[in-house]
């Protein structure tokens, strides 16, 4: 089955331009003789196949990411882990939701579904539930690697990946791979990425980082993993995309907010 992926999201947790900031890629992001896919909004992304689109993360720019792109229904949503970038968007589901034939299914590993329910109290409570809440349901994955969950023909295989002293989770569809917000993959998650097409993983900056994997580690991860093609995405104003893009392999390619990628999501 062909899918398309639109990378509706490729930046850090602080976007970029990032506020207060005037560096040379900041100001390149909104100048009108800058490049535009220096501008980043915070990571996410959509895959799309069959009439079916599902969506993983919602960040705070989701309801702009989704206006751009045209999002009308919404199937699914996967959630990679619970931090404000990836997850503060879920209340801009409601009006997909309200035309949803039923629940919105949302899905999440265990910790993440309780800072989900934790921050959405209002959608979740059983007692005085907020009268329009999204209309979802929150589906816990099991958290052992290689946990899946299928959607409309396709599986979303669950690959664990560290981000600092927290495991979260990354994930697998078809021939794609997508692992934000990493600093190490298991040696347990090597094997579920084998043959992939594309890799799409952390990239944050030049310099080392505690909780994300630097430019140069991730090329070393390409490189281990050795897919056919790879995409960098949550990066920060560190890396300007057409001087970055210039430096790597001709098969690693930075993402950017609105870019399309075709491949496989066949099981």
């Amino acid at each position: 089955m062909q899918a398309t992926l639109t990378f509706l999201g490729s930046g850090t947790s602080m976007g970029v331009p990032t506020l207060g900031c005037n560096c040379a890629v900041c100001v390149s992001a909104t100048s009108p003789k800058g490049d535009p896919r220096n501008r980043r909004t915070r990571p996410s992304v959509l895959i799309s196949w069959e009439g079916h689109n599902v969506v993983i993360d919602t960040g705070p720019d989701f309801h702009a990411q989704a206006v751009r792109e045209g999002i009308r229904s919404l199937d699914a949503v996967l959630y990679t882990h619970g931090h404000a970038d990836h997850v503060l968007g879920m209340d801009d589901l409601r009006p997909l939701s309200f035309h949803s034939p039923g629940d919105l299914p949302l899905y999440a590993d265990e910790p993440t579904a309780r800072t989900i329910e934790r921050i959405f109290d209002y959608t979740f409570r059983t007692q005085d539930r907020y009268p329009t809440s999204a209309r979802v349901t929150l589906h816990r994955i099991a958290s052992a690697p290689g946990a899946e969950v299928a959607l409309f023909g396709a599986r979303f295989v669950r690959i664990p990946v560290t981000h600092g002293r927290q495991t979260i989770t990354g994930y697998r569809f078809g021939s794609v791979a997508y692992l934000t917000d990493l600093s190490d993959i298991p040696a347990e998650s090597l094997p579920l990425l084998a043959d992939l097409d594309i890799l799409i993983l952390d990239a944050l900056r030049r310099e080392p980082h505690p909780t994300h994997s630097h430019l140069e580690k991730s090329i070393a991860i390409v490189e281990q993993i050795r897919p056919r093609r790879a995409f960098f995405t949550h990066m920060s104003h560190d890396l300007d995309h057409a001087a970055t893009d210039a430096i790597l392999p001709p098969h690693i390619r930075l993402a950017y907010d609105g870019l399309k990628v075709t491949f496989d999501i066949s099981p």
